[in-house]
């Protein structure tokens, strides 16, 4: 039989969480609570209800509770992580489970926009949910559907793989790139999503526009070709185009400013420089890749 952990990052989740862990054990062996700093009484509500409850002294972020998890869930088969907040049913965890335990996936996420838009979606969190679907996927390689969703199940074999470098909400991309970059099957179920019960006091466009930020960081090492290659080769580009148009004015005895033609001449070799290192960095990670 499958030993199954079931992780629960929690900030002041005292209203939601007792309930929460409750239908969590019906459908797992463990249930494991990070108590992320909370300030109510997310710890005592927690351990009344059976959890296991690892507690950090402040709040350091979803990524820095899922960390924690992790380690404290390494001796199980399989670890499903679902927020504490009720937005998410324990009752499919099942379905979570199936494809790791069929041996047909290492991470299953679960997914809102498999057969389309979810019409319970609010408009405002689609547009931003797209954005960062289509940044995720790039700097992946993968085509997933719901990016950003922290309803997901992880195989005891995929738990190394994970870096946790990122301690706020912009883990759930991370784990996608490293996933991907580990050369993880990874698969999607569909998953209903509760808005009623959404306590999150984040901005979310401060809150997008951070975890897009950190995506687009992330291509440094993950897409080197996209992030130095392609715009070296535009300032190549500009800097050849004006070095050829300060040349012509020389030959054709027209006055010219050294200022200006330096700019052009810097401009090529720092374009140069930009593609190379991105070719560089390329050639590296794909001999990484594959001594895995």
């Amino acid at each position: 039989m499958s030993k199954i952990a079931a992780i629960l990052p929690a900030f002041n989740e005292e209203v939601a969480i007792g309930s929460i862990i409750l239908r969590c054990k019906q459908q797992v062996d463990q249930v494991i609570v990070i108590d992320d700093g909370s300030t109510d009484k997310t710890s005592q509500v927690a351990e009344l209800a059976g959890a296991e409850v690892i507690r950090h002294h402040k709040n350091m972020g979803k990524g820095a509770a899922l960390k924690s998890g992790f380690e404290a869930a390494r001796d199980y088969d399989v670890v499903v992580t679902i927020d504490s907040d009720a937005q998410h049913n324990p009752d499919e965890i099942p379905l979570l489970v199936a494809p790791i335990l069929e041996g047909k996936a290492d991470v299953v996420n679960g997914s809102r926009y498999i057969t389309g838009t979810d019409e319970n979606t609010p408009a405002y969190r689609r547009v931003g949910q797209k954005v960062l679907d289509k940044a995720t996927n790039f700097s992946s390689g993968l085509d997933i559907t719901d990016t950003q969703s922290g309803y997901r199940a992880f195989s005891a074999k995929s738990l190394p793989y994970f870096r946790f470098e990122e301690k706020g909400f912009g883990v759930e991309s991370e784990m996608l790139v490293d996933a991907a970059n580990a050369g993880l099957i990874v698969v999607e179920v569909e998953i209903g999503v509760r808005y009623d019960v959404d306590g999150s006091t984040k901005n979310p466009v401060s809150h997008g526009v951070r975890v897009l930020l950190k995506i687009i960081q992330d291509m440094e090492l993950n897409r080197p070709l996209y992030y130095f290659t392609v715009p070296g080769l535009i300032i190549v580009l500009i800097g050849a185009s004006l070095s050829l148009i300060f040349l012509r004015d020389y030959l054709m005895g027209i006055s010219i400013s050294m200022g200006p033609t330096m700019v052009a001449v810097m401009l090529t070799l720092f374009g140069t420089f930009m593609m190379f290192t991105g070719i560089i960095l390329d050639s590296m990670g794909r001999m990484l890749r594959q001594n895995r």
